[in-house]
């Protein structure tokens, strides 16, 4: 490779909503390429499209196979990525677009929720080094194995954004929103959540696996473990401050709430056999996608997932003889903290839900969390509750 810098950039699908949007986002590339820098733009499909596919699929198919499904969703990032491409050729910004498959992202067998297992980018690398800026679909990849194409689940275009800019070597990975960056709340669910300047990869991890909507925890993860640089910012607003991740935050007390985050819906399941892993075999032969544990105690346990996989797990024979669903409406609302959470914060916590008659019905704590389900109908109040410990 050269020994110009490179940058990875992720474009989410609000900021790739329709054709201006879409040529905005060109525009933003080209005056990067223009500076010197070599860029491979990662794209995610276009506003809601994945929804629609999905919607569509189920007016054809009560539940679509998930290899066909796969086969659809792969579709939308395809859009994104030749509009793209088009328009910075039009810009006169040499640009070429890429599945996952053509540039060499290698997945194993599963689909829907696929795990990278290996990039060969020499396609991207070759494109580089012919000055031209790579627009690759995110979310997909191949099957060395199978020769199939493969999805990698619910915000997987940011999987293969990290894993690309971990395989080029790239300055930094930066996933760009509708959003100035990350949030100590959803700014939609909680009028007075500020923008975090930076957070450790822990952190975000913490955040991400509990619910925050502006990385795939997966690929927080990976970052962490490459040692990946990750900017979250504004595609809109290049002056935005946005959010830098690192291994570790200087900015933050040495204790503290930093963030609540929420899933709006897990479940309570029954399983008939203690493994969770024969509950999983069991949804992934019926093609009903994949799920994540949250917590288990014994032969119960509470997990989340797409609205599309709790749907398919709520809807299937009730007298299957592997698990039964215990209760569907519910959520969960969690504080991740600078540090491992220690007594007085849980207290702090309990008081809090208290001081706004707030009931959870399970806690659970993780290295840098503290976990509540509650019934659905209170999630918003809790988030409200809450997050007067980020700002106290």
């Amino acid at each position: 490779m050269s020994s110009h810098k490179i940058v990875v950039q992720k474009y989410g699908g609000a900021t790739l909503a329709d054709a201006e949007k879409v040529k905005s986002v060109a525009k933003r590339i080209m005056q990067l390429h223009r500076s010197g820098i070599r860029v491979v733009a990662v794209v995610s499909a276009m506003g809601k499209t994945t929804n629609q596919l999905i919607d569509l699929a189920k007016q054809v198919s009560h539940r679509p196979h998930m290899r066909e499904l796969d086969m659809l969703l792969t579709a939308g990032e395809r859009i994104s990525m030749s509009l793209l491409s088009m328009a910075l050729n039009d810009l006169g910004c040499p640009a070429i677009s890429f599945t996952g498959s053509q540039a060499g992202i290698l997945t194993d067998d599963a689909h829907f929720n696929a795990q990278i297992i290996d990039v060969k980018a020499f396609r991207v690398e070759q494109a580089l080094n012919e000055n031209k800026v790579v627009i690759l679909a995110g979310f997909q990849g191949v099957s060395p194995n199978t020769k199939e194409i493969t999805t990698l689940g619910r915000g997987g275009s940011d999987i293969s954004a990290v894993s690309m800019a971990n395989f080029l070597k790239a300055e930094r990975c930066e996933v760009l929103k509708d959003v100035a960056g990350v949030f100590s709340a959803d700014p939609k669910l909680e009028p007075k959540a500020k923008l975090l300047p930076e957070l450790s990869y822990q952190q975000l991890e913490d955040m991400t696996t509990w619910g925050a909507q502006v990385l795939n925890h997966r690929s927080v993860k990976l970052a962490s473990e490459k040692s990946v640089a990750i900017f979250v910012g504004s595609a809109s607003d290049e002056k935005e401050e946005g959010t830098t991740v690192s291994t570790n935050s200087t900015g933050l007390a040495p204790q503290n709430a930093i963030a609540i985050n929420s899933f709006a819906k897990i479940f309570e399941v029954e399983l008939k056999e203690e493994s969770f892993e024969s509950f999983q075999i069991f949804l992934q032969k019926n093609q009903m996608g994949y799920v994540q544990l949250l917590s288990q105690q014994g032969k119960k346990i509470f997990i989340t997932a797409p609205d599309e996989t709790l749907q398919a797990i709520e809807n299937y024979d009730k007298n299957n003889p592997c698990y039964a669903v215990l209760s569907p409406k519910l959520s969960s609302v969690s504080v991740t903290f600078s540090n491992s959470p220690q007594l007085e914060d849980e207290q702090n916590c309990l008081k809090m839900m208290k001081s706004d008659g707030l009931e959870f019905l399970h806690q659970i704590k993780s290295n840098l969390g503290l976990h509540f389900v509650v019934p659905s109908d209170s999630r918003i109040r809790a988030i409200s509750a809450l997050h007067k410990l980020c700002v106290s």
